[in-house]
């Protein structure tokens, strides 16, 4: 099952806190969007803390970050 966390316009650490709670639900998949470099690399950093494999893809100025076990 995939879970998507819109973290876009969110300021830091709040999506790192959203990536946290959505890990925490122990889907397969996390889908995370995040609109600014910062959230970016702090969600990719906590993500890889957490043993998850991270793809990023840019969308229209926006950041995917799909997370997975």
């Amino acid at each position: 099952m995939v879970i998507h966390v819109d973290a876009r316009g969110c300021a830091c650490p709040e999506p790192v806190i959203k990536t946290k709670k959505a890990i925490a639900q122990e889907h397969d998949e996390v889908v995370v969007l995040v609109d600014n470099r910062t959230a970016l690399e702090n969600v990719k950093r906590f993500a890889a803390k957490q043993n998850h494999q991270v793809i990023v893809e840019e969308i229209e100025g926006d950041y995917q970050l799909t997370l997975k076990k």
